[in-house]
């Protein structure tokens, strides 16, 4: 079996890229940055391969699928490339608008792109063969708690992110005709290299909003949630939040900006 993971040399994708390489899987690392995704393909040995590309082009992305049915067979997405940063309100008192460069950008990276990834995969995956309960593939998008408690400053990517929550439901029942399901996941704080960069301080204020435990979310435990979605036949349709119960305060911290 293979999977195409987006992002899958950043935090999140990166733990889920190990994690499938552990389970069997051969696994293509969908990512902009070649250098980046050569690297990790490289350390995980012969059953993962880069391929550098944009998620929002239709050609980069069908290259990804092709290279990853030449490995196995294709039956699972993991849509987790993707940037947090803190944007402009939408006006300031002094008059001056969100840009909307920057608002189409937050979109474009954070729900346009995984969209795109997942129809694609969607259309490739209705060749397999199904399984027993007539299953042909899993999508696996990353929403954010953002969603559900966005702060001020995030107007744009939380729009986002609670987009991909609105739609996962809608793309289920629109798969389920072809035994593709779809599910994604809401993490909260979690210790990616952009949260790692910052200051002790900053890492110590966010983690007083979590109830328990008093610490990050860990990328394996992100990809431990895409296994146990992957395993779980009955789990559709759903988004997932993973973020030890915070509580979301009105403003966010500002933090690098890294993917």
């Amino acid at each position: 079996m293979s999977a195409i993971v987006t992002g899958g040399a950043g935090g999140l994708g990166g733990a889920t890229s190990r994690r499938l390489i552990q389970l069997g899987f051969s696994v293509v690392i969908f990512e902009p940055d070649a250098e980046r995704a050569a690297s990790l393909a490289d350390e995980l040995g012969p059953r993962a391969f880069a391929a550098c590309g944009d998620q929002g082009r239709d050609s980069d992305v069908r290259n990804a699928i092709a290279v990853a049915q030449r490995l196995g067979k294709l039956i699972l997405n993991v849509n987790a490339a993707g940037v947090a940063i803190s944007t402009p309100p939408t006006a300031t008192a002094d008059g001056v608008a969100h840009d909307m460069g920057l608002f189409r950008d937050m979109l474009d990276m954070h729900l346009m792109g995984p969209f795109n990834v997942s129809r694609l995969c969607a259309a490739a995956f209705a060749g397999n063969e199904p399984d027993a309960d007539g299953q042909r593939g899993v999508i696996i998008n990353t929403s954010s708690t953002a969603a559900f408690d966005g702060q001020a400053g995030q107007t744009a990517y939380a729009s986002a992110k609670a987009a991909i929550a609105g739609m996962t439901l809608a793309m289920a029942r629109d798969l389920a005709a072809i035994g593709v399901r779809v599910c994604a996941i809401a993490p909260g704080p979690f210790l990616t290299p952009r949260l790692a960069a910052a200051p002790a301080d900053v890492q110590a204020s966010l983690v007083q909003n979590v109830a328990f435990p008093k610490r990050f979310g860990r990328g394996e435990e992100f990809a431990e949630l895409v296994v146990a979605i992957l395993r779980t036949t009955f789990l559709n349709g759903q988004t997932i939040r993973i973020d030890g119960a915070m509580s979301t305060p009105l403003t966010p911290l500002h933090l690098p900006a890294q993917r």
